[in-house]
Parts: C-alpha cells; structure tokens; sequence
C-alpha cells in the first residue's frame, strides 16, 4: 500500500487496511467527548498480531482493553458490539471455555493518566479473508472500559462502561454513489 493511500485513509478518519505481514497501522481513540486518549498500532506478525497502546488523559487505575466485533464509535460505544468472537467461546483469559479472540490484558493507568503497553494476540489476524480478520466487512474496533476485566464473567468481564473507542474500518467496498437523474426533457 503506499504511502499516500495511507495518508489519504487517515486524513479521512479511516484505518489503513493492512494486507502485507510487517505492515504497520494505527488505530486513534477517542472518550465519548470525542477527545483523543491515545493511539493504538497493529502489526501483523506471524504469531498474531501485535498490538502496542500509548493513551494518555485516561482514569487512574486498571481498565479492561478490548477488541470488539464491529468497527463503529458512537458514544456511549455500544455500536461497537460485543466482542471480537470469531470461534464463538466464553469470555475470559481464565476461563477454561474462552478466551474471546478480542480478550487481552487489562491496561495499568497510573497517576497522570499515561500508560504504555505491547501484547501479542495470537488470536486475531489483519489478513484480509481469514476468519480471525479484524478486517471483515464491518471492521472491528479497541474499546477501553471503566473498570477492570475479571479475565472469567461472561460476556464482558464485568469491565464496567465503555470509556474510549478506536474503529478499525473493514474490507467492505464503499456504497455506489448514485447518479444523479437526468433532466425531464421538454
């Protein structure tokens, strides 16, 4: 992909599709305000993706971290969905029935309100067409939740409100634009 598609995709709001393994994309999330509280980047590898996190202006304390199964952030964030579940488990990194292919660990927020991670998830894919793929026609979206997931309560970890959100846009082909009809002729 070149340089200016992807350019073009993020000054759209859009995620640049990432279709080649070693590829890097971002991913920009936002609080119901619509402020930004940081940026997440995805990196496919051939264990998963992964994924490092840099937020700022988030809550002290430890907060669930999510991918969820559709790439749309209206506040309060429920258009998201639920989680990204492609292989249809119970939620939880603990439970023995899960783990959620959108379950990872909770972030650390300490006092000042930046936190820094990195997490390998092998259970999710940016290659296009996999059935793991972030990237299916409706895209994917990270959700950070007020509290803290339990890593074992189906379906959400008891984790509490959704706080910020960051849309991964899918692979679907935008909608045709319509002609506009032509004059009655006289």
């Amino acid at each position: 992909m070149s340089r200016l598609m992807i350019a073009a995709a993020l000054l759209c709001g859009g995620f640049a599709v990432a279709q080649e393994p070693g590829k890097l994309e971002k991913v920009e999330l936002k609080d119901a305000k619509g402020q930004k509280v940081g940026e997440v980047s995805l990196e496919q590898t051939p264990n998963g993706v992964l994924i490092t996190g840099d937020f700022t202006n988030l809550p002290v304390g430890m907060h669930a971290f999510h991918v969820h199964e559709t790439g749309k952030c209206e506040p309060p964030f429920k258009s998201a969905g639920g989680h990204f579940n492609p292989t249809t488990k119970k939620h939880g990194i603990k439970n023995k029935e899960g783990k959620h292919g959108g379950d990872m660990p909770n972030i650390d927020v300490p006092a000042g309100g930046k936190a820094k991670f990195q997490v390998l998830n092998p259970d999710i894919s940016l290659k296009p067409g996999d059935k793991a793929s972030l990237l299916d026609a409706d895209g994917s979206a990270f959700v950070i939740h007020a509290g803290v997931d339990d890593h074992m309560t189906d379906p959400a970890g008891n984790a509490g409100d959704r706080i910020a959100c960051g849309a991964i846009a899918g692979t679907a082909p935008a909608a045709p634009v319509k002609a506009a009809p032509a004059p009655a002729k006289k």
